[in-house]
């Protein structure tokens, strides 16, 4: 940590008056506390993060009177250890030490670097593993639940649960029609799976729905089952309407609609969009001579969404009480399954295209049974889920997925267009009487919203040909509803000032979900170095918080 960094986290400090995700000051004048190795652990477990020692919290973060740094030093290294002798934590994290001055005085700092995945939990010996593990949630360490220390300690390894045979449930609990569908596809396919097979029950063994010994395995009970609730009541989807923009609002009811979707997966998943369809608002495009309706949230990205949430949810013992949800709120859709990433998928890495699923079994099953709509399968298992609804929420200008991985949970959040899709709807009214297809809309609304919109910025948006753009950029220019604004760039004819590249950054950031340089490279099309130095500008001014140091490769921001 540069010093100068380093008396920028005092000044950050004094002005929150306390410490938080990042940062952890304790006076320690006479020795090293047990909640000093907490913090050790939850840091070590969550992001990483900085202990500063010999600084006093609760004087207004000043020098600490009488601390020792020289002894700290020692008792710190000594208690890790690296001293000699055994150390007070269990897969103790890498760290670096450095001494800094502060007021006349010497403050020592300890950068904490986040464990690798194979190596987690890090936590107290004296305590073991259930009582002395830890995370960093603000300026608290939390002590890790036990569904948060299996999701670590098998974030890696390959699960074997939706293989499991389930107790009591027998061959006739299966929809014979399903089972029926899903060899019909293999067989379709030419899938090797079947290939030398003489009767159904050989099929149903090799494709893992039963274990050939009249056993029905939990995959092939929850993708097949006629009533897989029968065994496992809370593997179901709960989706609740609320009426406000979160939960139990005073003098508001509790929510305004509730399904409970049962039954086997592919049925689950298309009750559960049509419980979420029926509590979003929709409105028409006129299409030719005709019209469609569309959902404010596109209902491919809704699907896809609710079909992961099933799919690669945490299927083990400890999760089998949980239910998914989907809880609809009047802003947006949150989606929440039990289970963490797995795999080494990270929020970085989610949308590279590349699959990673915990349940084999499931994801193979449900690769092979039709929705019951005849639309498709609802899963395809080839990591295209992802970038499908990025794709598809840009292509109609909404906000982007935000994703939400916690230890032992993921979180996907749609944010509801109805009302930014009628402003939209009410600007493209007022500028054309023309029928518009959605990418004649979406670039006109690009271009509006940035003052100028080139083929790149376009591409990156929406996913579609470069050549393709350019096209369509024509046909609206043919209409006067685009200007050319040199090569390959674009303009409307008049309207709405664009705004500032500030402006786009803080509308960007949120208080409590960090945001980092690439992300807003791809939120806002600016050039990631001009990103930089307005981030540092804002940074300066107060108007954003750095999540980390500025070499920091983790570094984000949030409103502060």
């Amino acid at each position: 940590m540069q010093h100068k960094e380093f008396l920028s986290t005092i000044e950050r400090l004094r002005r929150q008056g306390t410490d938080d995700a990042f940062v952890e000051a304790k006076a320690c004048v006479e020795e090293l506390s047990n909640d000093i190795w907490e913090s050790v652990s939850s840091f070590a477990n969550t992001n990483g993060g900085t202990l500063m020692l010999g600084l006093d919290e609760n004087n207004g973060f000043s020098p600490a009177q009488g601390f020792d740094i020289d002894r700290t030093i020692d008792q710190f290294v000594s208690g890790i250890g690296d001293g000699g002798g055994e150390g007070k934590l269990h897969n103790a994290p890498h760290y670096e030490i450095e001494r800094h001055e502060l007021d006349g005085a010497q403050i020592l700092v300890i950068e904490i670097s986040e464990l690798d995945i194979r190596l987690k939990p890090c936590y107290m010996v004296k305590r073991a593993i259930q009582n002395g593990s830890y995370k960093r949630v603000d300026d608290k360490d939390i002590r890790l639940s036990l569904t948060e220390i299996y999701e670590m300690q098998n974030a890696l390894v390959p699960s074997d649960a939706d293989n499991s045979v389930v107790e009591e449930a027998e061959e006739s609990d299966l929809e014979e029609q399903i089972v029926d569908d899903i060899i019909a596809y293999e067989i379709r396919h030419d899938s090797r799976a079947v290939t030398g097979t003489k009767d159904r029950g050989e099929r149903m063994k090799r494709l893992k729905i039963t274990n050939g010994k009249g056993g029905v395995r939990l995959a092939g009970l929850l993708v097949a089952g006629s009533y897989p609730q029968q065994f496992y009541p809370k593997l179901v989807v709960d989706v609740t309407a609320h009426p406000g923009t979160e939960k139990s609002l005073t003098n508001n009811p509790r929510f305004i609609d509730r399904r409970i979707c049962e039954g086997p997966l592919p049925v689950v998943i298309d009750d559960a969009l049509t419980a979420v369809s029926r509590n979003l608002r929709t409105y028409s495009i006129v299409d030719g001579a005709g019209r469609r309706d569309e959902l404010e949230i596109p209902r491919d990205v809704l699907r896809e969404a609710i079909a992961n949430a099933v799919v690669h949810r945490e299927y083990s013992d400890f999760f089998k009480g949980q239910a998914v949800s989907v809880d609809i709120y009047a802003d947006r859709v949150v989606i929440t399954n039990p289970g963490g990433l797995w795999g080494g998928k990270t929020k970085e890495n989610i949308a590279d295209g590349t699959s990673r699923c915990r349940n084999d079994g499931v994801m193979r099953l449900m690769s092979a049974v039709p929705l019951p709509d005849g639309s498709g399968v609802p899963a395809e298992g080839e990591g295209s889920g992802i970038p499908l609804m990025i794709n598809e929420m840009k292509s109609r200008a909404l906000k982007p997925p935000v994703f939400n991985p916690k230890l032992d949970s993921f979180t996907v959040t749609l944010a509801r267009g109805g009302a930014e899709l009628a402003e939209n709807r009410r600007w493209i009214s007022s500028h054309t009487t023309e029928n518009l297809n959605p990418h004649e809309e979406a670039i006109l609304l690009i271009a509006r919203r940035e003052g100028t919109a080139t083929v790149s910025d376009i591409h990156r948006e929406l996913g579609i040909d470069s050549d393709e753009v350019r096209q369509t950029a024509s046909t609206l220019i043919e209409k006067d509803l685009l200007i050319q604004n040199g090569i390959d760039s674009y303009r409307i004819p008049s309207g709405d000032a664009p705004l500032s590249l500030d402006d786009r950054i803080l509308a960007a950031l949120t208080h409590d979900k960090p945001v980092g340089a690439s992300d807003l490279e791809k939120m806002t099309g600016a050039n990631i170095g001009t990103i930089r130095n307005h981030l540092r500008s804002l940074v300066t001014s107060g108007k954003i918080k750095p999540t980390a140091p500025a070499q920091s490769k983790k570094r984000k921001y949030v409103l502060p």
